[in-house]
């Protein structure tokens, strides 16, 4: 990822910054990160979770935000826009501003080439600094495959990889499943392929 500036923000700064902005970026310790625009299958990919978790949750005590809500973790100093977060209970919000929460139970990031790193490894470091925090799913848009990462006790995380169409993802701390055929409906794989190779056919012209 590529950093606008050398030159640090405050939280406070980048806030007021990120009001006025056209595109959203991230804040990570003073610095104030673009995010890379999402794509076609990222769009499709989120909206196939997050409709199944609303209808899912229409009777429960969840609540499902979509990525233009903004995600603040106060131990890492960062702002973020996770792609899905599943709250247990009532949202908190941090200094009653409705666009941040701080209470995710579960995050959920469809990855990309460009922030697939980012995603597994540093921005998971981040997130399992928040309490409340207890599932992670990181789902690729290239092919079919999703990491699940959820919580067994302190410090101590799981992993269950799902890479079969006929398979079907169950969440371990709330009551939901989604099947893969379910969660990738639409997707065009081979339509990121050509559009890699497009891309790297510009790149060499």
């Amino acid at each position: 990822m590529q950093i606008t500036q050398q030159r640090y923000y405050t939280p406070e700064e980048y806030l007021e910054l990120e009001e006025a902005a056209e595109y959203k970026s991230e804040y990570i310790d003073g610095q104030i990160i673009p995010m890379a625009g999402g794509t076609i299958n990222h769009n499709r990919i989120s909206l196939n979770l997050s409709a199944a978790l609303n209808f899912a949750f229409r009777q429960q005590d969840y609540e499902v935000f979509m990525g233009d809500v903004r995600l603040w973790i106060p131990q890492k100093l960062t702002y973020t826009y996770p792609d899905v977060m599943i709250m247990a209970g009532k949202p908190e919000f941090f200094n009653n501003r409705k666009d941040i929460i701080l209470n995710p139970q579960i995050i959920v990031e469809v990855l990309s080439k460009s922030t697939k790193g980012y995603d597994s490894e540093d921005k998971f470091h981040a997130y399992r600094t928040i309490s409340t925090f207890q599932e992670y799913l990181l789902i690729d848009q290239t092919r079919i495959h999703v990491d699940q990462f959820s919580k067994t006790g302190k410090k101590q995380w799981t992993l269950r990889e799902y890479d079969e169409e006929d398979e079907a993802i169950a969440l371990v701390t709330v009551p939901f499943e989604i099947s893969l055929q379910d969660l990738y409906n639409k997707v065009k794989f081979e339509s990121v392929e050509l559009q890699v190779e497009s891309a790297d056919v510009e790149g060499l012209g």
